[in-house]
């Protein structure tokens, strides 16, 4: 029995660690495109939305909208890349400007690099909240082993 108030926490911990692996790739991959100096115009081939609802009957819905671009790079590929939270003013066929990364793994967004306070605010308020999940069921865990080894401790 005493398993499970170690298991239950390192699992909560292992799905926490890969939320947070995450959130840092994404915004390591957006920052490199940011910081590459490569900048292309690109055209807005498909907008639309996705739809989510949470569990139960009246939790509220989430709408989120994507855009699909195409662009070619400087050396002449060709590049269709799908984002997501884009403005909602940009429908297909308009044109905007890219940056992205050079190298067979094109990196590329659409998000201004003037988004950065905003997309650093919203990256750091996830990590710390994850964090402080990482940390409770690490204190758990330690709550837990101390009380279980404790003679005095009431078992039943």
């Amino acid at each position: 029995m005493d398993v499970f108030f170690y298991l239950i926490p390192v699992v909560i911990m292992s799905v926490i660690a890969f939320m947070a692996y995450g959130v840092l790739r994404r915004w390591l991959r957006i920052r490199r495109a940011w910081n590459s100096g490569l900048t292309a115009e690109a055209r807005c081939l498909k907008a639309f939305t996705t739809v989510s609802k949470g569990a139960g009957d009246h939790s509220s819905v989430h709408t989120t909208i994507h855009h699909v671009y195409e662009f070619s790079t400087h050396d002449g590929r060709s590049i269709r890349f799908e984002e997501e939270g884009g403005p909602l003013t940009t429908v297909e066929g308009d044109f905007v400007t890219v940056h992205y990364t050079d190298g067979p793994n094109v990196v590329a967004t659409a998000h201004a690099p003037g988004e950065r306070v905003k997309h650093a605010a919203a990256g750091l308020g996830i990590l710390a909240f994850l964090g402080v999940a990482f940390a409770f069921c690490v204190f758990f865990m330690v709550t837990y082993h101390q009380f279980s080894t404790d003679p005095s401790f009431p078992t039943p």
